[in-house]
């Protein structure tokens, strides 16, 4: 996996918040060094009253980003940046080097202001954006975020939609969210190829045996790397 994403937000329960920012930021200082994967950590939304205590314990060296879920707006974003300034001048760290990942769809507000992607950027610390169906359904009230045939229900391919246009808007990468049935590895890799002919450039997993299979479906194949060699080998020898 090119990251692993410590979460202090939905898997956590209530009374147990505070001790798993220390567990967090104790595992960063302890393997940060040593992993060839970058350290993430999803804080808990703003709109709980936890993110800053998340925030104050987990920016420590060897923290590559932080995923900030239930954003409305890519304001958020700008209001993390502040944060993030403040606490890596306190940990030592170099201004910038912690990178935002948001959740970008999970709120009706924020479907309704996908546009301030465009309007904010630039966002220096930006390194993708993604979305979320789970969230968005309890949000709205939904009993399903799926049709009876299994494809998303309309407002989720247009979150799914929202986030490739406003990854772009902000010049980075769209990654497309999880597939939830870890079990089903051949279901997974078909989403996965609709999903990167659609433009997303990678995908959350949430569980390890997802991962080859991601990685498989989101590298160029080899016919693609054939084609695209025979394109600059043909302009190489126009131009030449």
């Amino acid at each position: 996996a090119d990251a692993l994403i410590l979460d202090l937000e939905d898997a956590v329960a209530p009374s147990r918040k505070g001790g798993a920012r220390h567990t967090a930021a104790e595992f960063i200082t302890a393997h940060a060094a040593s992993l060839s994967t970058r350290l993430f950590v999803r804080v808990n939304p703003f709109d709980t009253g936890l993110t800053m205590g998340d925030l104050a314990a987990v920016v420590v060296p060897g923290l590559a980003g932080i995923m900030l879920p239930k954003i409305n707006d890519a304001a958020d974003l700008v209001r993390l940046g502040h944060c993030l300034d403040a606490l890596e001048a306190r940990a030592g760290l170099a201004t910038g080097s912690v990178a935002m990942l948001p959740v970008a769809t999970e709120t009706a507000q924020a479907m309704l202001n996908m546009g301030s992607f465009a309007t904010c950027v630039p966002l220096p610390r930006l390194a993708a954006v993604t979305w979320g169906a789970e969230d968005l359904s309890t949000a709205i009230g939904a009993i399903a975020n799926r049709e009876e045939d299994g494809r998303y229900s309309p407002l989720y391919e247009l979150a799914a939609s929202m986030c490739l246009c406003a990854a772009t808007a902000a010049g980075v990468p769209a990654i497309d969210t999880v597939h939830t049935d870890f079990r089903d590895a051949a279901g997974l890799l078909a989403a996965c190829r609709v999903s990167r002919r659609r433009g997303f450039r990678g995908r959350m997993a949430i569980h390890p045996d997802q991962v080859a299979t991601i990685n498989e479906a989101y590298s160029p194949s080899a016919a693609e790397l054939a084609h695209a060699r025979r394109i600059v080998r043909s302009e190489e020898r126009r131009v030449g």
